[in-house]
């Protein structure tokens, strides 16, 4: 049996947290340096709270600062792409560092790690699977996002953040998240596209308890003997190399994006009411999507289909394959190719304010883009 190293700890600062995860990839991307190790597991915690966005977002379009400032809420950028994310001590991190595999695609290998987390909350008794690009999913309700990054000397790291628990109202004024709030009852809003594994299993849960469990569901899936140890010398030299001249420092968690974000919406009338569609595109592709409307409970189909669109093309005839494939012509009773015209309709106006380069400031988080000015007919521009 092949063995992993598994490393624990809690209360990361978020320069050192995503630095640690960053050092142990680079220790495993070279030859005869993994300590005879096939991978590193690391099960963590950050402190409360940190907010990180995404490698190509802009801070201040993402986070309200001064919030921060003024609540001790540190915040950092990750070296990959994906939205704003809230961390504390209710969201347990896990990454796995390892040498690149050359028989497997990047999906394959995305999926392959995602089964760990997924034997491990089937301990707990939550029943998650794999869907869209990049999410784990129990019954249609976002639980964790995945993500996998490819470093040149032959190293993977594979990440996600596995929802113990998580402080709604905190993270609304955390993250600019005005489309949520403009759609009416924020709180519900998100509780109705994320859930926790306190809300599946009715019990306040810990993310120590989910550790143990995920330790445990990579160990049976990966059929690995995990061998409890630390960051050694050259690994706490390299974290806090990354901590002063990357996680750290003000011109990388500063940047700003070559590209804003645009925002669309559209009317989508059904027979279960008036609805209205809110696309945010980031160059050619679409950001995030958002159905909004007087649902009595969000149909998961819905749900699924706007976790689909994420980072997909921002063309029509791709937003039509999607919108077929998924179920949500069934779920809101009309055919697919209204639900997919009126999708179109918000990415176009998204994709023209972009071109146009208007200079109104733009917000928006990986839950919920910002429509503009929902005032504004469906045929205006937004």
């Amino acid at each position: 049996m092949s063995r992993w190293r598994s490393l624990s700890d809690d209360g990361a600062a978020a320069a050192a947290g995503l630095a640690t995860d960053e050092a142990l990839m680079l220790r495993h991307g070279r030859e005869d340096s993994s300590g005879g190790f096939g991978a590193t597991l690391r099960l963590y915690t950050y402190r409360p709270h940190c907010a990180l966005v995404g490698r190509y977002q802009n801070l201040e379009d993402e986070v309200d600062l001064d919030f921060c400032r003024a609540h001790d809420v540190q915040v950092g950028r990750r070296p990959t792409g994906g939205g704003a994310i809230i961390m504390g001590p209710g969201q347990l991190g896990i990454a796995v560092a390892a040498p690149a595999s050359a028989e497997s695609t990047p999906r394959e290998l995305l999926k392959r790690y995602a089964e760990g987390v997924i034997a491990g909350l089937r301990r707990l008794g939550v029943d998650a699977a794999f869907r869209s690009k990049n999410d784990l999913e129990v019954s249609g309700r976002k639980i964790a996002g995945l993500g996998l990054y490819l470093d040149p000397r032959g190293a993977i790291l594979f990440h996600t953040s596995v929802l113990a628990d998580l402080d709604v109202a905190l993270m609304l004024r955390v993250l600019r998240i005005p489309g949520a709030k403009l759609a009416g009852k924020a709180v519900a809003r998100i509780s109705e596209r994320v859930t926790t594994v306190s809300r599946e299993l009715d019990r306040p849960v810990q993310a120590t308890e989910v550790r143990q469990a995920v330790r445990a569901g990579f160990a049976e899936t990966f059929g690995v003997e995990l061998q409890d140890g630390e960051l050694d010398e050259p690994e706490a030299r390299r974290r806090d190399e990354l901590v002063a001249r990357r996680y750290g420092d003000d011109a990388w968690i500063y940047q700003r994006s070559p590209r804003r974000d645009a925002r669309g919406s559209a009317l989508l009338k059904t027979p279960e009411g008036l609805l209205r569609v809110y696309v945010a595109t980031h160059g050619e592709v679409i950001k995030s999507a958002l159905v909004t409307g007087d649902f009595n409970v969000l149909p998961p189909a819905v749900s699924r289909l706007e976790a689909t669109l994420r980072w997909s093309r921002a063309e029509p005839g791709r937003i039509g394959e999607l919108t077929a494939e998924s179920s949500a012509a069934n779920a809101l009773g009309m055919p697919s190719e209204a639900i997919a015209s009126a999708i179109w309709e918000a990415t176009e106006k998204a994709l023209d304010l972009q071109r146009d380069a208007h200079p109104q400031r733009l917000e928006g988080s990986c839950y919920f883009p910002d429509p503009a000015a929902t005032s504004q007919p469906s045929g205006g521009r937004i």
